[in-house]
């Protein structure tokens, strides 16, 4: 008999819970204001790198990870994360989980504020808000998983991830409201966090 130290038939219950959260404080501001507005968003913690490096208003780097500018980016944002979220918990455990998509969140939203201090010169910044660069951390760690697993993650292809990848990038490099600086940050530190952090889980064997 094998049984695998994972039960993935177990809820990930921490990937629910930040759907849930991403989903109340979404409904919330809407009832209050319009979440498409750059202005009201501004005033419950998006992201504005004027504000964040002159003001030092770091506290936008995190808040605005909760943040969303229309239902269809929150919707868009929050399937993917369920469905690499609920992979990826199970295989990496929560703690582990929760490290990665907290601190690949965070660090995409620096690249997102360092690429603008590098690029934008005519004053022209733009508000920031967006699960995304989380979500992409999460990605790259599904993709650093199936590299040390042999190819897969749960339900997870390492071809399927790749494919998944490539087309996100190419998507948010020709559309023109895309931060594709925190895409990448997220996906690049959620791959390289889970080869510090990840252990491959061990198969217990038994003969009766």
């Amino acid at each position: 008999m094998r049984v695998s130290t994972i039960n993935r038939n177990k809820k990930s219950i921490c990937t629910i819970i930040l759907i849930v959260i991403n989903v109340v404080v979404f409904f919330a501001l809407s009832f209050i204001g319009q979440t498409e507005d750059g202005e009201f968003m501004l005033r419950f913690g998006a992201s504005y790198t004027p504000y964040v490096i002159e003001n030092k208003e770091y506290y936008r780097l995190f808040t605005s990870m909760f943040l969303h500018f229309g239902f269809q980016h929150l919707a868009n944002n929050m399937v993917m994360l369920g469905f690499v979220g609920w992979n990826v918990e199970a295989e990496a455990g929560k703690v582990r989980f929760l490290i990665i998509y907290l601190l690949s969140g965070l660090i995409g939203n620096i690249v997102s504020t360092i690429w603008d201090l590098r690029t934008v010169t005519d004053g022209g910044y733009a508000v920031s808000a967006g699960a995304s660069g989380a979500v992409y951390g999460i990605i790259g760690c599904a993709l650093g998983i199936a590299l040390l697993n042999k190819g897969r993650i749960g339900n997870l292809s390492q071809r399927g991830l790749i494919i998944m990848i490539l087309l996100g990038i190419y998507y948010g490099a020709t559309a023109g409201n895309i931060d594709n600086a925190a895409h990448i940050g997220g996906l690049v530190s959620g791959f390289l966090l889970t080869l510090i952090i990840y252990r491959r889980q061990k198969t217990v064997r038994s003969d009766y």
